[in-house]
């Protein structure tokens, strides 16, 4: 996530800075500096954006689990599965979509931007 992305996602959040930085935990200062691209947004905040996002948009939707849209075939060894989270499964760690099993949590959040259970969520 690069800055502009971070900033467009805090309005469409409806949030000022100092709200989000409330709502992730962290200081104003920080906020600021993602926004001016001071300072690298780790994975574990793109995610946290990506989940209240997702809350923001999902709330009437009908939501088909990944392992129905993707006919996983070791869905009972994934954490999606047994936390019955099918909609979550980019935001969950450990899970094991074959794309994503052995990627750090960085090259994850990347992959998983690009798969249609995130996509169809944020609504891009």
């Amino acid at each position: 996530m690069n800055k502009e992305d971070f900033a467009v996602s805090r309005k469409k959040l409806g949030k000022t800075q100092k709200e989000l930085a409330q709502l992730l935990g962290m200081a104003l200062k920080t906020v600021h500096s993602y926004e001016q691209g001071w300072r690298k947004i780790p994975s574990h905040i793109e995610r946290q954006l990506f989940f209240l996002l997702c809350k923001q948009r999902s709330r009437h939707k009908i939501l088909t689990p990944c392992w129905e849209k993707k006919q996983c075939d070791i869905k009972h060894e994934c954490p999606a599965w047994e936390f019955q989270s099918g909609h979550l499964c980019w935001f969950l760690s450990g899970t094991k979509c074959d794309e994503i099993k052995d990627l750090s949590d960085e090259e994850k959040i990347q992959k998983c931007r690009q798969c249609d259970i995130l996509t169809s969520l944020l609504g891009e």
